[in-house]
């Protein structure tokens, strides 16, 4: 029972890592790249609708993303979807297809992909101790049940403080790499 609430915890923890540097990888460095556009959401007559779901996604050249709506009708709304979604970037319609140039990376932007950088970082480390935090209500409501003694839950809740913290120092590790990266010039 402790060993499979321990393996458990240790597999989610790593899911949320996996989901953090994924995230990073959509964070580019002046580079267009489609998956920049993967969390923006269009609403697509009254549903949240994940962009690629609504419009076709290619990249012109080095700087630049192509969006072209596969409904005439949904341009403006996809226009509006890129420009509200906070990822600094100004899309241009050109008749039926959109043009998403990115912008140089000033110094000041580095800075702000810093701090969004920072919050994906902290958004694992919050996903990291929730599943610490159920860990041990699992082994606690164990320990009610009497199926488990004191000690053994004490040391298990050892355990997986260790593997919390181990995580964490993962986390603080990518987000360092991360953030040299923006800064190289």
């Amino acid at each position: 029972m402790i060993a499979d609430i321990k393996k458990n915890a240790e597999q989610k923890m790593t899911r949320s890592l996996e989901t953090l540097k994924t995230d990073f990888g959509k964070v580019r460095t002046g580079r267009a790249h489609t998956g920049i556009l993967d969390h923006v959401t269009v609403d697509y007559y009254g549903n949240p609708t994940p962009i690629g779901q609504v419009a076709n996604l290619t990249l012109v050249d080095a700087r630049t993303i192509s969006v072209q709506p596969w409904e005439k009708n949904m341009v403006g709304p996809v226009e509006k979807a890129i420009r509200d979604a906070d990822l600094g970037l100004n899309p241009a319609t050109n008749g039926e297809m959109i043009r998403v140039p990115m912008p140089m990376l000033t110094e000041e932007r580095r800075r702000d992909l810093i701090k969004v950088v920072k919050g994906e970082a902290e958004n694992a480390k919050i996903a990291v101790r929730n599943v610490r935090r159920d860990a041990n209500e699992q082994l606690k409501k164990l320990l009610k049940e009497k199926e488990i003694s004191e000690d053994d839950e004490r040391r298990a809740q050892d355990d997986i403080q260790k593997l919390t913290d181990r995580f964490v120092a993962e986390v603080d590790k990518a987000l360092q790499t991360k953030e040299a990266d923006l800064m190289a010039v």
